[in-house]
């Protein structure tokens, strides 16, 4: 987990759009291990669609891409309205170039090669100085609700009573809902301190939640990939 994350925040999800595989991979890992949740794309046209999805909390961007040119995809991007931050990635070196990038949409432009380490720092920084003015009051997924101010919980209106770790576990899970979150994953982040696979809280917590959030004889919101971690359906 990095080492600057708030207790209890969700990881933040980082679209990878980079046409080199290796590199991507090399990036991914890299994010991964540092606390993010990426996702490689790896064509100009499906990373211009991801990117105006607005599921993201940042997106690093390679400048030279099939099918669609970063600094289309970046100038889309802010077209459409979204303030997603974008860190462009080159090897083009030029004055020209760089400020071309940043003046198309891109937040920071880190030339090729670069340090994993480098491109981490940076991201966190982006996110540092995004998110203290774009936290959501209230969270929605489907007809459910999550209000951040009052640490209140609501299911079609209904009140729904949560204790404190098992609303921290509902916030993560919608933040990150329709993405497969270990448990590990789950427990750095809910729970703060390292995995003991032998645990069962996280086991026992989605099973209280269950009882609270779901309709009696429907399909859970909550499912359990066996020997995976977890999934709140995108409902």
């Amino acid at each position: 987990m990095r080492s600057d994350t708030p207790p209890g925040s969700p990881a933040a999800r980082v679209l990878v759009i980079e046409d080199d595989v290796e590199m991507a991979a090399a990036i991914a890992s890299c994010l991964a291990s540092s606390g993010f949740l990426p996702e490689p794309c790896f064509h100009g046209t499906q990373g211009l669609r991801l990117a105006l999805s607005g599921h993201f909390d940042v997106i690093t961007l390679d400048r030279m891409l099939p099918g669609c040119d970063g600094l289309e995809i970046a100038k889309a991007v802010r077209h459409s309205g979204l303030q997603t931050p974008i860190l462009m990635l080159s090897a083009l070196t030029d004055l020209d170039d760089r400020l071309a990038g940043l003046r198309g949409g891109g937040d920071d432009y880190v030339i090729k090669p670069f340090a994993p380490e480098e491109l981490v720092v940076r991201i966190e920084a982006l996110l540092r100085r995004t998110n203290r003015s774009q936290q959501p009051v209230l969270l929605k997924a489907g007809d459910l609700e999550l209000d951040l101010v009052a640490r209140e919980a609501r299911r079609k209106g209904r009140f729904v009573e949560l204790l404190p770790t098992e609303f921290k576990l509902l916030e993560f899970m919608i933040r990150n809902r329709g993405r497969m979150l270990s448990r590990r994953m789950i427990f750095e982040h809910v729970w703060e301190y390292d995995f003991d696979p032998g645990t069962n809280l996280i086991d026992v917590h989605v099973g209280r939640l269950r009882k609270k959030i779901d309709d009696a004889g429907k399909a859970s919101f909550i499912r359990t990939e066996r020997g995976v971690g977890y999934v709140l359906d995108a409902i």
